[in-house]
C-alpha cells in the first residue's frame, strides 16, 4: 500500500482583530468543498497539554518575563506539533493553523523585546516550516476599533494597547519581507468576503488547485 501524500501546512498570522479565526474557518470550508481533508487548529493550544499552557499565557494572572513567555509558547508548540500537526500531515490531511511560530517572533520578539535570535533557534528546533503563511494586515486604528466592538473580555495581549499593536504590525511586515516565498500579505481591512476571495486565490495559486 502506498503511503499517503503529505498534507499541506498553512498558517494564518496577523495582529489582534485581523480576522484570522474567521478566515481560517472560511478557508477550511473552501478546501473541504474541493474534497481535501482539513484539520483546523490554533496556537497557543491545539493539543491537551498545549491548551493548559494557553490558559496560563492568556489569563494575565502572572506577568511572565519575555524569555519565560517564549519558552512557554514553544513548550505548547512542541506538544501541538507532535500530538496534532505532524500526525495529520503524515496522514495526508491539510492543516490550517491560526497562529504559529511567526506570532512568537512578532509578539515576544518585536512586541515584548525577547531575543529574536533565541526565537529563531527554537523555531529551527521544531523542524516544521509552513508551506504557506497568510498574513492579514490591519492598521492600529482598525485593531482598536474591532477590539472595542467585540463586547467580550479582552485577553492579556488585547489589553497591551496601541504602541504594542504598532510594533506587532511592523513585526509581521518584517517577517513577510524576510521570507517572501513563504509569506503573503493580504489586507484584512477589506470586507470579509473580499478577504476570503483574496486568501483563497493565493492558496489556489500556491498549490495549483
Amino acid at each position: 500500500m502506498m503511503a499517503a501524500e503529505r498534507g499541506r501546512f498553512i498558517t494564518l498570522e496577523g495582529g489582534e482583530g485581523a480576522g484570522k479565526s474567521t478566515q481560517a474557518a472560511v478557508l477550511e470550508a473552501a478546501l473541504r468543498e474541493r474534497g481535501i481533508a482539513v484539520l483546523r487548529t490554533r496556537e497557543p493550544g491545539g493539543a491537551a497539554g498545549s491548551d493548559i499552557l494557553r490558559e496560563l499565557l492568556l489569563s494575565g494572572r502572572h506577568e511572565w518575563s519575555p524569555l519565560a513567555e517564549v519558552m512557554l509558547h514553544f513548550a505548547a508548540r512542541a506538544e501541538h506539533i507532535e500530538c496534532t500537526i505532524r500526525p495529520a500531515l503524515a496522514a495526508g490531511t491539510w492543516v490550517i493553523c491560526d497562529r504559529f511560530a511567526d506570532s512568537t517572533m512578532v509578539y515576544q520578539g518585536w512586541g515584548q523585546g525577547a531575543d529574536r535570535n533565541i526565537i529563531r533557534q527554537l523555531t529551527e528546533m521544531m523542524n516544521l516550516t509552513p508551506d504557506l503563511t497568510l498574513i492579514l494586515d490591519v492598521s492600529v486604528e482598525m485593531t482598536q476599533a474591532r477590539l472595542a466592538g467585540r463586547g467580550s473580555v479582552a485577553d492579556r495581549y488585547e489589553r497591551l494597547g496601541p504602541s504594542f499593536f504598532s510594533r506587532i504590525r511592523e513585526g509581521f511586515l518584517a517577517v513577510a519581507a524576510r521570507e517572501p516565498l513563504r509569506c503573503r500579505v493580504v489586507s484584512g481591512e477589506m470586507p470579509q468576503a473580499q478577504v476570503s476571495t483574496a486568501l483563497l486565490g493565493v492558496v489556489k495559486a500556491t498549490f495549483a488547485l
